[in-house]
């Protein structure tokens, strides 16, 4: 949905006059239980296992993730305030981007 549709419903639709996605500007969060709900379906979380030059060799690390359209980086950077953690990660390569919380203490 979020990359409009295809040509072909483009056809079967033609009479169909698409409306514009409005700005949203209040992007505070406004409680607990909906940040709760956003989180249950827009989020999750990730066992990491990297090498290490550690004596085990390997280093595990949890990661909370949650990835919304760059159009919504607002929202994103609010939960950083909200949350008093995590960081803001662009992607270069789409239009979205990633809050991500890596530190153990805050997850």
């Amino acid at each position: 949905m979020n990359l409009g549709l295809s040509e072909k419903l483009k056809v079967a639709f033609s009479d169909i006059t698409p409306i514009p996605r409005p700005v949203v500007i209040n992007s505070n969060i406004p409680d607990p239980e909906w940040l709760a709900g956003f989180a249950t379906v827009e989020s999750c979380f990730l066992v990491e296992i990297k090498k290490s030059k550690l004596s085990l060799g390997f280093q595990v690390g949890l990661n909370f993730t949650l990835t919304q359209h760059f159009r919504d980086e607002q929202l994103m950077r609010s939960l950083i305030k909200y949350l008093n953690c995590g960081n803001i990660i662009r992607r270069q390569s789409e239009d979205a981007v990633d809050f991500k919380v890596t530190k153990f203490s805050d997850i």
